[in-house]
């Protein structure tokens, strides 16, 4: 299942969510910002059955394939050892996208509207499991045409 969340613009792009076979979640306050999307993503993840999620962000390039097959294997490593999610890490920077189990989603659920994905992450350090990947485009972000320009070439 892949969930969209959109906020005010959610039915600009609705017909390209939903022609890709994606559901679209509509945040209620896209005034609180970021962490309340994520919030309204996860709870749609939990109120649809599942127990884990991987989680990116709009501004964020793909990922290579084999970023993802790793992070993916390393999540299911670490599920035996109690861990709530894990998160790619290149050049000493942390990234996207992260694998979150169920305890790491209730964790973001719970926090204040106020707070922000990190502070929730780190919050809860022996929880998390840092995997070291060979993939740059973890820690991009393409927020302008020219970055999306510099990305394309």
């Amino acid at each position: 299942m892949v969930f969209v969340v959109a906020g005010a613009n959610a039915s600009r792009i609705s017909p390209v969510v939903f022609a890709q076979g994606a559901s679209l979640v509509e945040n209620a306050h896209p005034e609180r910002g970021q962490f309340s999307s994520l919030q309204a993503g996860l709870q749609a993840v939990l109120s649809h059955g599942r127990d884990a999620a991987v989680v990116t962000l709009v501004d964020r390039p793909p990922v290579l394939p084999a970023t993802l097959q790793h992070l993916l294997a390393a999540f299911e490593r670490t599920l035996e050892a109690r861990k709530w999610a894990v998160i790619p890490e290149f050049g000493g920077r942390h990234g996207h996208p992260i694998v979150v189990a169920r305890e790491m989603i209730e964790a973001f659920l719970r926090a204040p509207a106020e707070s922000n994905a990190r502070e929730v992450e780190h919050s809860h350090p022996a929880f998390i499991d840092y995997v070291a990947v060979q993939d740059p485009s973890i820690t991009l972000n393409v927020d302008t045409p020219e970055d999306y320009a510099a990305l394309s070439a």
